[in-house]
């Protein structure tokens, strides 16, 4: 059953934006470029953009339906906002800022608190400072554990880390995935980041235009040739599903298990982000970092060697193409120049190895659902 349905028609001068779709619990990401309607459409679902028409249901409650006549106020939809500027108050404490408003709003069963909330995003050292003297990534920590603590049925987050730069994106999107795995709160997140699409989406939107051009689990669509226009550079990636079984030591190395095969991955920065084993995560590749071998090799560095059925071999009369394939019961791309599958004799069917470097995998967690 889904969690989020929407179906919007928005009519702003020139601008039109129609999009429909549907998603369960985690990060909805809705992704394209700027003045594609993503900002739009959060409006729309935050109550602070009236759509000509809408059904938006959330949390097994419509919030609004024009054919019945409902369309609940804003300050009453149970919105949690993050804007890409966070917006705290200069004249409160982190602690004050965090706790505003959140008297008003009953808690739901389930519903993190004010300590849980503080200790997930790791801020407890912030709380009695001002935020003049916080960096951009605490700032952000803090505007999000504000929004955590409204009792939020939907958090609606607008591109929340346009403002910062790369390290302190890396060190914030953890944080995001720990609110997706500890919380059963719908998140939609709009992006035009292709990385941290990659990284945090469960489900994935794509509008380009004013119109939802495909919707759905966001594995299945990065697995998809047709959407090249769409995603751009990212389109050369793939999201793999792997099982964590062991971690040594003594090589700072992870060893999981990928369709009956072992990958390796460096160990986490910081132990206590170690996941237990049995953890699923997902693990980020792109095209070019996946070279082909027709045997396995024992006289290289590289430790990933997985055998993968060629599907399809795709270009288009350039020196490089495209060779998707099939390991188990996922997909692998690989980048490769039309002279090496000449070279190779490469042809759909065959069966090659995919070499893969321990360092070119992107990692995150993945919480199972029901």
């Amino acid at each position: 059953m889904a969690e989020l349905a929407i179906d919007i028609g928005v009519r702003a001068g020139t601008f039109t934006l129609e999009a429909a779709f549907e998603a369960g619990h985690g990060i909805t990401a809705i992704f394209g470029q700027s003045g594609a309607g993503k900002s739009t459409l959060l409006r729309s679902v935050a109550g602070l953009t009236r759509p000509d028409r809408a059904r938006i249901e959330y949390g097994g409650r419509v919030v609004h339906d024009t054919n019945k006549g409902i369309d609940v106020a804003a300050h009453r939809r149970k919105v949690g906002y993050v804007f890409q500027d966070d917006r705290l108050f200069p004249h409160m404490t982190v602690r004050r800022n965090i706790a505003y408003g959140a008297a008003r709003n009953a808690a739901r069963p389930g519903q993190p608190h004010f300590d849980q909330i503080v200790a997930m995003l790791g801020i407890d050292t912030l709380i009695e400072r001002m935020p003049e003297t916080l960096s951009g990534g605490e700032r952000k920590r803090v505007a999000i554990a504000r929004a955590l603590m409204s009792n939020p049925q939907i958090l609606l987050m607008d591109e929340p880390l346009a403002s910062l730069d790369h390290a302190r994106r890396a060190r914030i999107m953890p944080y995001l995935e720990l609110i997706r795995s500890e919380t059963r709160i719908p998140i939609l997140y709009v992006s035009h980041e292709i990385d941290e699409i990659a990284r945090l989406a469960d489900t994935l939107v794509i509008v380009s235009q004013g119109r939802v051009v495909a919707s759905g689990d966001a594995t299945a669509l990065f697995a998809r040739s047709d959407l090249g226009e769409h995603l751009g550079q990212g389109s050369a990636s793939v999201l793999l599903r792997a099982i964590f079984r062991h971690y040594d030591e003594d090589h700072d190395m992870m060893e999981l298990d990928l369709e009956g095969y072992t990958v390796y991955l460096l160990g986490p920065r910081n132990r206590e982000d170690m996941p237990a084993p049995g953890t699923a995560l997902r693990l980020r590749v792109d095209s070019s970092d996946v070279a082909l071998s027709l045997v396995p090799r024992s006289d290289i560095s590289v430790r990933n060697q997985l055998p993968m059925v060629i599907e399809e071999i795709i270009g288009d009369g350039r020196a490089s193409v495209e060779i998707r394939g099939i390991v188990g019961l996922q997909l692998v791309k690989a980048r490769v120049t039309r002279r090496t599958v000449e070279d190779l004799g490469l042809r759909p069917g065959n069966t090659v190895y995919a070499l893969i470097k321990t360092l070119s995998f992107e990692r995150r967690l993945v919480q199972e659902h029901d």
